[in-house]
């Protein structure tokens, strides 16, 4: 029987719930017990894709095409199980799950309403999320409740979690709740009334806490300690401190110390080996102690919010453990790039442009990408930036001025990138494709596979196939492929099905590292390997850091 481990959060919002999961799933796949986590968010969007990243950071892409919260991308860095559409699911997608029953007749005329009959979607969506019923069963799911105790948006989640504890009996289910514990400096003390506060709510609603992580900008003193025990009904070794840290990579070591995982093994009568937590400690070693340090640019246009590129900032420092070196991460805003002030990316190792919708800033990522190409920076452009990189080697080298994309410039006579929809056939037949989106109607989502052309950088990287995921709706138009191709691009990967391009570069004669993908790579770095592109990337950024050196010595 799958046991579940419901995690829920109070005071604020923003203060690592799916860091605290993942962490609680890592230690305990590291006993051997086999774990997922499912994110429960109560907007009311069926899913993150049409939101800003300015309002909810990156949209997390799995293997089956779902567009998912970020946490997601945190449950998949931190255990081996890898997440599906069923380990996300929103309160849209429930009230749209429950309004096509009601109109199919599924509830015979019966009145629908949130109690029984939302609460009882909301334990459906739960069970398929950890796999019951199925021989994909996990013997552990940890449920996620997003937002804070007290919102309205997320009552009926907590109420459908409630039930489904209840229902289960005792032994098959665990509360985590996330709380605040703030320092007043004016004081000089940590207060507890708000985590006393927020246990007090969750009692009102019908959860009694088993575990309180309290997060602080510092270790909670047992005096503290106990305080918060005496007033919320849980037992002082189930107060539990979670304070700042430098790398969310030493989480699970701090929870394992203070007995989180031994606790929820106890509760939910689990009997396993003792957690092994020594790659973890491998991997905070190789972290607190780098050889070398280097500076990477991302110039994008989310610049305001580092959860907008949460993956990326993720898979560069993989990586960068990799190679035994510190990436630091610098944002350059594109909108604010000119041909006035581009030359300030010269004092970077490497420049990276990530993806992103829309008109704002492509002007100054295809600086960007020019300014790459003629001073050999190593450049890696993702989604869009791969193609700002095509429209700058049509522009300046494929004898095409004018080129664009007609998502920038609908009008533009040389659409180098287009949606498949815009492409015609010399007889005048439009290629059409199925639409996996309704905005835009021409989304490709999900991992894919694709050939690489031997003799590439990218075979170096990848081998023959390369399988990654993808989220976007505009293409390299194959019309323009032979002329890029004779002007020096080279197209070094193209989809399996339809041809479409995946991966292009310059030759290693021209250019010691640029490289463009459609794909997102960064969806699938491991703090365990990295990712080969960002490993092979990290690599160019340090040999031009020795030759800016050998540069400057000499």
């Amino acid at each position: 029987m799958t046991k579940y481990v419901f995690v829920t959060g109070g005071v604020v919002s923003s203060l690592g719930k799916g860091i605290a999961a993942a962490s609680l799933a890592a230690i305990l796949e590291s006993r051997g017990i086999k774990v997922t986590l499912i994110k429960l968010d109560p907007y009311l969007n069926v899913d993150p894709g049409t939101m800003s990243p300015f309002q909810h950071g990156e949209v997390y892409v799995t293997d089956d095409g779902a567009e998912t919260d970020l946490d997601l991308g945190h449950y998949e860095r931190f255990i081996t199980t890898r997440m599906k559409k069923a380990n996300n699911f929103t309160t849209g997608q429930i009230y749209k799950s429950v309004l096509e029953k009601e109109r199919r007749g599924d509830y015979l005329g019966k009145t629908v309403q949130v109690i029984p009959h939302v609460t009882n979607e909301i334990q459906e969506f739960v069970k398929r999320g950890a796999g019951v019923g199925t021989d994909q069963a996990v013997d552990v799911a940890i449920v996620e409740i997003g937002g804070t105790v007290g919102d309205i948006e997320s009552l009926p989640f907590l109420e459908a979690v409630r039930q489904m504890s209840l229902r289960m009996g005792p032994n098959n289910s665990a509360f985590v709740h996330l709380t605040y514990v703030p320092w007043i400096a004016a004081a000089g003390e940590l207060k507890t009334k708000p985590t006393q506060h927020t246990a007090q709510k969750l009692r009102e609603i019908g959860i009694q806490a088993d575990v309180l992580l309290c997060r602080a900008d510092r270790r909670i003193p047992e005096e503290e300690r106990e305080k918060i025990s005496l007033f919320t009904n849980v037992p002082t070794w189930g107060v539990i401190s979670m304070w700042d840290v430098d790398t969310i990579y030493k989480v699970p070591r701090i929870l394992h110390e203070q007995g989180l995982d031994g606790l929820i093994c106890d509760k939910l009568r689990i009997n396993t080996p003792p957690a092994n937590l020594t790659r973890w400690d491998d991997l905070v070693r190789e972290f607190e102690h780098p050889e070398r340090e280097l500076t990477i640019a991302m110039c994008g246009k989310y610049t305001d919010l580092s959860d907008s590129y949460k993956s990326l900032n993720e898979a560069l420092r993989h990586a960068g453990m990799h190679s035994h070196a510190k990436v630091n991460i610098e944002y350059v805003d594109s909108e604010m790039l000119s041909e006035s002030n581009v030359d300030q990316l010269s004092g970077y190792d490497a420049v990276l442009v990530p993806g992103g919708f829309g008109k704002r800033g492509v002007e100054g990522k295809i600086l960007t990408a020019k300014f790459a190409r003629e001073h050999k920076l190593p450049y890696l452009g993702i989604c869009l930036g791969m193609q700002v990189a095509t429209i700058e080697f049509a522009r300046h080298q494929a004898g095409l001025p004018l080129a664009n994309s007609t998502e920038f410039e609908p009008e533009t006579p040389h659409p180098v990138i287009a949606l498949i929809e815009e492409w015609q056939d010399a007889d005048g037949s439009i290629q059409k494709r199925s639409s996996s989106s309704d905005l835009g109607g021409t989304m490709r989502l999900g991992a894919q596979s694709s050939d690489v052309k031997p003799g590439t950088l990218a075979h170096e990287i990848y081998g023959d196939v390369v399988t990654e995921r993808h989220r976007h709706r505009y293409e390299a138009n194959v019309n323009y492929l032979d002329q890029l191709s004779a002007a020096g691009l080279v197209i070094s990967a193209l989809t399996q099905r339809e041809k479409l391009t995946e991966i292009v570069e310059l030759p290693r004669s021209v250019h010691p590292w640029f490289m463009g993908v459609q794909f997102h790579p960064e969806f699938k770095s491991t703090p365990w390997s990295g990712h080969p592109l960002f490993n092979s990337f990290i690599l160019a950024a340090l040999a031009h850091q020795r030759e800016r050196a050998l540069k400057a010595a000499a």
